[in-house]
């Protein structure tokens, strides 16, 4: 793989009691948390009675995909999309499974209509008007690697700028001793081909990332999603480099200049 390259234009970010970007980079440099930090998110991309009956999965990727686009000052309805996730709603999954097998006649039509891996996507475009193209991938831990390739990819292939969308939420029931996951994180990441600001370049190679050891990884290093969190350590304290699981003895190098 050649190096793929794009300007972060705009960052997105949510964990508990961190539920901003900057909230995110004031604790990386202070060590402390947000106070009265909401519990939850509330994408206001959705309308009051959507965002109260919206899925975790849905509420943290949304939050974090308009927090991005407002950052960088673009607007939702043009950006093609790349969204990753390593399990989905494993809440949803876990209401499913027991379900059939205790009443499978009692299954949600809303939420069986919510489980597909894409519906944050889905509800990402019909919120923000967006007709511009929406992938869902899912790598189990190389998700984000993943994502992040694909979105560089479409960068590379001649487009402007794309949006990058990062989440997972608490495993639920029997499905968390295989799939263990804690809490709700969410990232995004506006990228686009030409801008000013920081720039990264990233390798895909042979390798496995050691443990990292950033603020952000410590503090939610249980979440499915926590091998995103090497890179937005590095962007948050002005950092040049971070390795990213990007598969079976696969790391993908991205290397940064703050401009």
């Amino acid at each position: 793989m050649t190096a793929l390259e794009a300007c972060v234009e705009g960052i997105g970010f949510w964990a508990p009691g961190l539920p901003t970007w900057h909230a995110a980079c004031d604790f990386v440099e202070h060590q402390r948390l947000m106070e009265d930090a909401p519990r939850k998110p509330s994408p206001q991309l959705l309308a009051a009675n959507e965002r109260r009956r919206a899925p975790q999965t849905v509420a943290v990727a949304l939050e974090v995909a308009l927090a991005a686009c407002t950052h960088a000052g673009r607007d939702p309805e043009e950006l093609p999309s790349v969204f990753a996730s390593t399990h989905g709603d494993l809440a949803i999954t876990d209401y499913m499974a027991r379900t059939l097998a205790e009443d499978p006649r009692s299954i949600s039509p809303t939420r069986f209509h919510n489980s597909v891996h894409n519906a944050a996507a889905g509800y990402w475009t019909i919120g923000a008007g967006c007709m511009a193209a929406a992938n869902a991938i899912s790598a189990g831990q190389a998700s984000f690697a993943q994502g992040l390739v694909e979105a560089l990819a479409q960068l590379d292939a001649g487009g402007e700028a794309v949006l990058l969308v990062a989440y997972d939420i608490e495993a639920a029931g029997p499905l968390g001793t295989m799939t263990p996951s804690e809490g709700l994180l969410g990232g995004a990441l506006v990228l686009s081909r030409k801008g000013g600001g920081t720039r990264l370049r990233a390798l895909l190679g042979e390798g496995r990332p050691g443990p990292d050891a950033g603020p952000l990884a410590r503090h939610c290093g249980g979440n499915a999603m926590a091998p995103m969190l090497p890179l937005f350590d590095a962007l948050a304290a002005g950092g040049d480099l971070a390795l990213l699981h990007a598969g079976p003895d696969s790391a993908l190098r991205v290397e940064l200049a703050h401009g």
